[in-house]
């Protein structure tokens, strides 16, 4: 169902969530911890816990908010957890993460050894 959806605006809570918080305790977190607005149209806020194979997605869908749980059937995200800042994704990069894949680019500079040189 994420993956199908369309959001305008997609952002990802990183580090650790507590996931026993709800739709209250989640909107209030966004608006207290982060500045912004939870009752964005077309936005999703996306959380993850201790276990990498269980995160929550919450969305405003005008009239309502939207609670959604995920729970991996084998294996766990690649959820970024260097920090607790709030990033925005595309959704190409939201598409990675549920499949998941890692959401940063994978590409590392190798250098050749001085000897080969």
């Amino acid at each position: 169902m994420l993956k199908e959806a369309s959001y305008s605006e997609i952002y990802i809570a990183c580090g650790y969530t507590d996931l026993r918080k709800g739709i209250d305790g989640l909107a209030a977190w966004i608006q207290q911890q982060f500045d912004l607005n939870p009752h964005r149209t077309g936005a999703i806020f996306l959380f993850c816990g201790r276990k990498n194979d269980r995160i929550k997605a919450l969305v405003w869908e005008g009239d309502g908010f939207l609670l959604l749980y995920k729970r991996a059937a084998e294996g766990r995200f690649n959820w970024p957890r260097k920090s607790s800042d709030l990033r925005d994704l595309t959704p190409e990069q939201l598409s990675r993460l549920l499949d998941g894949f890692t959401i940063d680019p994978g590409i590392k500079q190798i250098k050749a050894p001085e000897y080969a040189l």
